[in-house]
């Protein structure tokens, strides 16, 4: 039976030789998908020159992940991990929102929700990224998406900002490779405590692709591993998984 990686995060998962599929496979939990808003649909890419009518967010990964928690139960791994979908809203991000909701509205008995002041976690959480239209979404009293929060979310409310997600390199100064040092250790301790004792989830982009990056962010308990070389992080979280038992 596969085990999940909960800590591996599909960066640019659309950018891969099998969108979704190879990242279910290795067990991510974490499955990121930027999207522009075009005549009513929203299509899957990082640059508009790469969108294709064919390429929606709806065929590419709701479709497959209504479909994996169909096989497995009514969740996607057969356990009760929640995998996160972020939606990286790269431009618009109220209309974009709007015709989201409209997307997601077939797929609701899967999404985890926020209604009667509190989150109902199902299979798939939904997280908005990117050009995020954070005040139309704080006002539903009842809703199937979540805000990707930054520094200043952090000890917020995990109802809205369940991810605080912020670019490691401005803020660490480490390339990936060598001592990571007392100073920047303690900022990471500091920053992912925090973000724990609000029940929220750390996640970093623009970290360096290294096992030695990937070791100290595991050992600092950042939950959210992101990668562009799937395989490679998927081998480093198995074995870590296996010094553990």
């Amino acid at each position: 039976m596969l085990i999940p990686l909960i800590n591996a995060h599909a960066h640019n998962d659309y950018a891969q030789p099998h969108p979704l599929r190879g990242s279910l496979e290795r067990g991510f939990c974490s499955i990121e998908a930027d999207v522009f808003l075009v005549d009513g649909a929203l299509l899957v890419g990082h640059d508009r020159k790469d969108l294709k009518p064919e390429k929606t967010l709806v065929d590419m990964y709701l479709k497959p992940l209504a479909e994996e928690v169909r096989t497995h139960g009514g969740t996607v791994y057969g356990t009760k991990q929640e995998v996160l979908l972020l939606v990286d809203i790269k431009a618009n991000g109220k209309e974009a929102y709007e015709q989201l909701q409209k997307d997601l509205k077939p797929f609701h008995s899967f999404l985890s929700g926020f209604r009667r002041g509190r989150t109902v976690q199902q299979a798939v959480k939904v997280i908005l990224s990117g050009d995020r239209p954070i005040q139309e979404v704080a006002a539903q009293k009842e809703r199937f998406v979540f805000i990707d929060g930054r520094t200043e979310n952090l000890g917020g409310d995990p109802n809205l900002y369940p991810l605080i997600s912020e670019s490691f390199l401005p803020r660490f100064k480490y390339l990936g490779t060598g001592a990571f040092g007392d100073s920047n250790s303690k900022t990471l301790t500091d920053f992912v405590s925090k973000a724990h004792a609000s029940k929220q989830l750390v996640r970093f982009w623009a970290t360096p692709e290294t096992p030695t990056m990937w070791s100290i962010l595991f050992d600092h308990k950042v939950d959210l591993i992101g990668t562009d070389k799937q395989a490679d992080l998927a081998s480093f979280l198995t074995s870590q998984l296996k010094l553990k038992r």
